[in-house]
């Protein structure tokens, strides 16, 4: 049977995660400004699989043909998901019910999504992950060793060392904050911003009628990447300051792009991503709507 889904509703359907003990210490790999982790499937490792706190349901979404043989696709679905861009949206086949591993975490009864297209021709990265991860456990970055520990709630203490960030949630499982910017010298400019770990840029600001903010004086034509429905173009420049907290980025490089093609979140004035947050050892805490930050040793590197 044929359907056709929204990519921001896959999450109707319950999953449950099983962790073998209190915190899981999983490496990390940072390439381009994205953050990457191995899965195991079975016996097949699928390495370099990105994490995506746009991803709000349990599952996993892979975009390499060659794992296809990792997975049993006799009882598979054929859907259409939609995401970022201006094209019509990606073939996909899914199983309801699959399982996979991350370390030492066994992951149960997830939605396992395989696209069918060549949209992800030649990425760096062989598929997405993200609600698995961040829905259901406390989960700390720490970008100077490059882990990542997945915490039960009830056996981690965060220490005053860390600076708190109110995360709040709209009708779907991505996290936003409220943060700011400084294009030129104006006074700071509060946007309500989405966070999509998943975006290698340090912030993409949206361009939409009523917008807060006016663009650089100098911005070039850009391509931005890809997304489900097809490609993204925009521009890029630098603005003096991208404000989290009392943390002040100065001299950042953002990315500017129709909110139509960028964007499925309505009233959003720009998405934060990882090429900020990586800055920072980060502690993701959904269930107390909490962002924790902590400048690490790549704080001060300037932007490309």
């Amino acid at each position: 049977m044929k359907k056709s889904i929204i990519f921001f509703l896959l999450c109707s359907l319950p999953a449950t995660c099983a962790v073998s003990q209190e915190k899981s210490v999983i490496p990390l790999k940072v390439e381009r400004g994205k953050t990457l982790v191995t899965v195991k499937v079975g016996k097949n490792v699928i390495p370099d699989i990105l994490l995506d706190t746009g991803f709000p349901s349990d599952g996993l979404m892979i975009y390499n043909p060659d794992y296809k043989n990792a997975f049993d696709l006799t009882k598979a679905k054929e859907f259409n998901v939609h995401g970022a861009g201006s094209g019509e949206g990606s073939k996909t086949l899914m199983i309801d019910s699959g399982s996979f591993s991350l370390g030492d975490v066994k992951m149960m009864n997830q939605r396992i999504i395989l696209l069918q297209s060549d949209t992800y021709k030649g990425f760096p990265s062989n598929g997405v992950i993200g609600y698995s991860i961040f829905g259901h456990y406390i989960t700390e970055f720490d970008y100077d060793h490059n882990t990542m520990t997945l915490h039960q709630a009830e056996e981690i203490k965060i220490d005053k060392s860390w600076t708190a960030m109110p995360l709040y949630f709209k009708d779907d499982n991505i996290p936003w904050v409220d943060a700011s910017v400084v294009i030129e010298k104006e006074k700071p400019i509060k946007l309500s911003m989405y966070i999509d770990y998943a975006a290698g840029d340090a912030v993409l600001l949206l361009e939409k009628p009523g917008m807060k903010f006016n663009l650089p004086k100098e911005t070039d034509d850009s391509y931005l990447g890809r997304g489900l429905s097809g490609d993204i173009h925009g521009k890029t420049g630098f603005i003096s300051k991208l404000i989290l907290g009392p943390y002040e980025l100065k001299h950042v490089k953002a990315a500017f792009a129709p909110a139509e093609i960028r964007s499925k979140q309505e009233n959003a004035d720009a998405i934060l991503g990882c090429g900020a947050l990586k800055r920072f050892n980060l502690i993701f805490d959904y269930a107390d709507k909490k962002l924790y930050l902590k400048p690490n040793k790549h704080f001060d590197d300037p932007f490309d």
